[in-house]
C-alpha cells in the first residue's frame, strides 16, 4: 500500500476548503498559497474531485470551489479514491494471480490490510479533521477512533 502525494494533497486541500469555505467559494490559488501545493496540481485534483461530486465550482469573478455536500458526509476514503489513489498492498492488484496465476502465500494478509486501511479511512469524515485541526491549532490532528488516538 502506498499513499502518495496525490491522496495526501487531495485530503489536505479538502480540509482547507472545508475550513475556509463558509464565506463563499474558495479559490485554488488561495489553497495553493496556504498549503504550498502547486496550483496546476490542485487543478488536476479538483477536476477529479468535481467529477466525483465531492466539490462544485463557480466560474467568474468571485468564483472558486465549495463542498458539494456537508463535511460530515464526505469520507476520507471517498477523497482518496476520487483522485485515483490506489489503496492496495497486494502485488497482484487484488486479482489473486500473484504467483504463476495463483495467489501468493501472503495474499490474504495483504488483502486484509487493504480492507483495514479502507475501513479506517472510511470511518473518518472531513468534519472530524476540521474539528481536530481547530482543537489542536497546529499541523497535527488527533482523531479518536475506537478508543485509540491516531496522530
Amino acid at each position: 500500500m502506498r499513499l502518495t502525494t496525490k491522496g495526501r494533497f487531495a485530503v489536505t486541500a479538502m480540509v482547507d476548503l472545508a475550513m475556509n469555505g463558509g464565506r463563499g467559494p474558495v479559490t485554488l490559488a488561495s489553497i495553493s498559497e496556504r498549503q504550498k501545493i502547486s496550483l496546476s496540481y490542485l487543478e488536476q485534483l479538483f477536476g477529479k474531485l468535481r467529477r466525483s461530486n465531492l466539490v462544485e465550482s463557480v466560474r467568474g469573478p468571485g468564483g472558486g470551489y465549495y463542498l458539494a455536500k456537508t463535511a460530515t458526509k464526505i469520507k476520507i476514503a471517498e477523497i482518496v479514491v476520487a483522485v485515483d489513489e490506489p489503496l492496495d498492498a497486494t502485488y497482484c492488484a487484488e486479482k489473486g494471480d500473484c504467483r504463476d496465476g495463483q495467489p501468493c502465500l501472503t495474499h490474504n494478509l495483504w488483502m486484509g490490510l487493504n480492507e483495514r486501511i479502507y475501513s479506517y479511512l472510511d470511518s473518518i469524515n472531513l468534519q472530524q479533521l476540521v474539528e481536530g485541526q481547530s482543537k489542536t491549532g497546529s499541523g497535527v490532528t488527533a482523531i479518536s477512533i475506537n478508543k485509540q488516538t491516531v496522530r
